[in-house]
């Protein structure tokens, strides 16, 4: 048997390895398949030296859904004292619901000579748009529709003994015998429901954080408050305390006490428009992004 030289083994051993090495490698296609193409930026991107960053499409950021994020708030307001909720539409609208209550009793107010017992009372609720013209910024206009109003005043009140009042021009006294009482009623619901606008600063759900502090000024449309007035007995008399007559049945007085109403009805006329300002404070569950 003829033995080989060593270089012969060395060569065929060497060749063995270079197969197994090139056998082992991936093919063109394969490594087509693996590597990404890079596009004309990144090259330029790779050749210059910096660093390639990863951009999101626009069509994968949507923006938020409606009514997706709401918020809360209370604020002080010429209408009461006001719960609010708001909540998402689009970058540019949200929808606002809002309701207020205010009471306040008071039976021991003495003024000119009359004795009276008061009430106010608050009640309202309504809905409005909050349009945001620069969706960034919070300068809002608001139109909306106060859809329950039911505010108003009731007195009832006492003259005093030998107290004056003027009726329709006429200057009466209460009898010192069997002074006069009456009482009176407004009301602040003559369009109901009534439509509101205003204006002011602040998104209750706002870009960044959670809480805002929104102020806003505008009118309601409330039209022209309803006023009566009636004085339900008691006596009047001259200067001297003679003539008296019965307040409730006298056609003389209730002639002025009419005409007297009629004045009071004109001077409350431009109250038809309501002043509406408020400010407060509001927590957003949700923030926009």
């Amino acid at each position: 048997m003829r033995i080989l030289p060593l270089r012969s083994v060395q060569a065929i051993l060497a060749l063995a390895l270079m197969t197994l090495c090139l056998g082992s490698l991936p093919s063109a296609a394969q490594l087509a398949d693996e590597v990404p193409a890079v596009n004309a930026s990144s090259a330029a991107s790779i050749s210059s030296g910096t660093p390639i960053t990863r951009q999101t499409p626009a069509s994968a950021i949507t923006a938020p859904r409606p009514f997706s994020r709401f918020a809360v708030g209370v604020d002080l307001s010429t209408l009461g004292i006001r719960m609010q909720t708001a909540s998402y539409l689009s970058p540019h609208l949200n929808l606002r619901a809002s309701g207020s209550v205010f009471g306040f009793t008071d039976n021991n107010i003495s003024t000119n000579g009359f004795n009276v017992d008061a009430h106010l009372h608050l009640s309202s609720a309504g809905i409005s748009v909050d349009y945001f013209p620069f969706a960034a910024h919070g300068w809002k206009l608001s139109p909306g529709i106060l859809f329950y109003n039911d505010s108003g005043a009731e007195a009832t009140f006492t003259a005093q003994p030998g107290t004056s009042f003027s009726l329709n021009g006429y200057t009466y006294y209460s009898s010192g015998s069997d002074p006069v009482r009456g009482n009176g009623t407004a009301g602040l619901h003559t369009h109901n429901p009534a439509f509101t606008i205003t204006t002011g600063w602040g998104n209750m759900i706002p870009h960044k954080g959670q809480f805002s502090f929104p102020f806003e000024i505008g009118v309601a449309f409330i039209g022209a408050p309803a006023f009566d007035m009636a004085l339900t007995s008691g006596q009047v008399c001259d200067s001297n305390g003679q003539n008296c007559v019965n307040v409730a049945t006298d056609p003389t007085v209730q002639a002025n006490l009419r005409a007297q109403v009629t004045k009071y009805r004109n001077d409350l006329e431009p109250l038809k428009t309501y002043p509406l300002i408020s400010g407060g404070i509001t927590y957003c569950f949700q923030r926009r992004r």
